[in-house]
């Protein structure tokens, strides 16, 4: 059975830039892994997503802007590592917000979807 929250309207924002290069969730969820774990292999394993996967996201994002989104280091005692820059953090807390903002623009709108649903979608 599903939680009510499963079975709401949720608007999702995803901005597509020039050359089919996309800014969404996904990518807004693997970078507060790496803020949390300190390791893109770590945030991968986080989403069930393979090393490679979680790092060509970091790269693509590290190429979309003028100035780095995660930084990572080699090896050292420790292994290395990962960390968002400061522009991934305001990045990531822009988009937040803008996801917010979305959800608060867009609720009378999604309380009418949700009020004229028919019964056969909202089980």
């Amino acid at each position: 059975m599903k939680s009510p929250a499963e079975d709401a309207l949720t608007p999702i924002l995803r901005i597509s830039f020039p050359h089919d290069d996309r800014l969404g969730r996904g990518k807004m969820e693997l970078l507060e892994h790496i803020r949390e774990t300190g390791s893109i292999s770590a945030a991968g394993r986080a989403m069930d997503m393979s090393y490679r996967r979680a790092w060509l996201l970091v790269s693509d994002m590290n190429r979309m802007f003028q100035e780095p989104v995660v930084e990572s280091q080699r090896g050292g005692q420790k292994g290395g590592g990962a960390a968002l820059t400061p522009f991934g953090d305001e990045l990531l807390s822009r988009f937040r917000k803008m996801e917010r903002m979305m959800k608060f623009a867009l609720a009378e709108d999604l309380a009418w979807l949700e009020a004229n649903r028919s019964a056969e979608n909202n089980r």
